[in-house]
């Protein structure tokens, strides 16, 4: 979203909300982001690797994957 944007939405919210909504919006999205970052951060654990690769060398064994020429076919084909 660009600034002037942002600026914009800013200015609406400033005009149309109560000081008690302002804060209570302002702490929502905090909280939001706050939870967002540190889910986007964590770390994953070796169970959750080893679900992974699991999950991938299953869907390997049942042919569901594409091969080199595909892939980069299809890269071709976006590209284009």
């Amino acid at each position: 979203m660009s600034t002037a944007t942002l600026t914009s939405l800013l200015d609406y919210l400033y005009g149309t909300l109560s000081p008690s909504n302002m804060r209570w919006v302002g702490e929502h999205l905090i909280e939001y982001s706050k939870k967002e970052e540190s889910e986007r951060l964590r770390p994953y654990t070796m169970q959750e690797i080893d679900d992974m690769l699991d999950e991938a060398e299953a869907a390997f064994e049942a042919g569901d994957c594409l091969t080199n020429d595909e892939v980069f076919h299809h890269k071709e084909k976006v590209a284009v």
